[in-house]
C-alpha cells in the first residue's frame, strides 16, 4: 500500500494594508461608542444635577456682609428642600413682591413660633427669647408696618435680611408670612464670590459652605 503524502497548504494571508484598515474600524468604532455612552452619561448627570441643585445669582445688599451683590450660590432645590430650619438662608418668591422676582432671606422663625420686635432696642425675639445675631449688618429698627407679635402661621416661615437697614422682608406686608411652597431653595454653597459697593476685587477666600 502506497504511502500517502502529506500535504502542506498554506493559509492564505490577508494583504497587510487590509488588516490595518479593519484595525482602524475597530479603533474609531470603539471611541465612538465611548464617546456615545459619555454623552449620555453627562445628560443623565445634568438632568439630575438640576433636579437637585440651581445656580443663582445675589442682586443687592439685603444680606451684607454674610452675601454681597454679585454672589454666585449654589442652592439645594425645593424638590428635596422641604423643612426650613431657623438661620438658613433661602431663596424665594413672592408674586405680590417685584412682580415675584426671586429675594434672598433669612429664616427668622418657623411655623408655631411667635415672633416679636423691639424696634427701639433693635431685637428680635423667637417664642419670647431674644436671638443672638452676629451674622446681622444693622440692627432691626425699622418697622415696615408688619404687626407684632405674631406667630408664624402652618406651612409658612418668617424671613428677615442680614442687613435690617435696607432690606425688605417679613417687616413688609408686601412678603409678610412665606409659605414654604414659595421657597426656591436653600443656599449651601458659595461658587463665586462678588463685589460690593467700592470693592474692586473678589474675596475667593469666601468661596465654601454658607452657614
Amino acid at each position: 500500500m502506497s504511502e500517502q503524502e502529506n500535504v502542506h497548504i498554506p493559509e492564505q494571508q490577508q494583504p497587510q494594508e487590509e488588516v490595518i484598515q479593519k484595525e482602524s474600524m475597530t479603533w474609531q468604532k470603539s471611541l465612538a461608542m465611548y464617546l456615545h455612552d459619555l454623552v449620555y452619561l453627562l445628560c443623565i448627570c445634568m438632568v439630575a444635577l438640576l433636579l437637585v441643585f440651581r445656580v443663582v445669582i445675589v442682586s443687592g445688599s439685603s444680606m451684607y456682609d454674610t452675601l454681597v451683590d454679585g454672589d454666585y450660590l449654589i442652592l439645594l432645590s425645593n424638590t428635596f428642600y422641604h423643612n426650613p430650619e431657623q438661620g438658613d438662608i433661602v431663596v424665594l418668591s413672592k408674586r405680590s413682591f417685584d412682580n415675584g422676582t426671586p429675594i434672598v432671606k433669612r429664616v427668622i422663625a418657623t411655623e408655631g413660633q411667635t415672633v416679636d420686635i423691639d424696634f427701639n432696642a433693635g431685637i428680635v425675639y423667637v417664642d419670647g427669647a431674644a436671638l443672638e445675631e452676629p451674622y446681622i449688618y444693622s440692627p432691626t429698627d425699622v418697622n415696615g408696618g408688619t404687626q407684632f407679635p405674631l406667630t408664624v402661621a402652618e406651612g409658612c416661615i418668617f424671613v428677615l435680611g442680614d442687613n435690617r437697614g435696607v432690606s425688605r422682608d417679613s417687616r413688609y406686608p408686601e412678603i409678610g408670612m412665606v409659605d414654604k411652597r414659595e421657597i426656591l431653595g436653600k443656599a449651601i454653597f458659595l461658587l463665586v464670590p462678588g463685589t460690593h459697593y467700592d470693592q474692586l476685587t473678589r474675596d475667593f477666600g469666601r468661596m465654601g459652605m454658607i452657614e
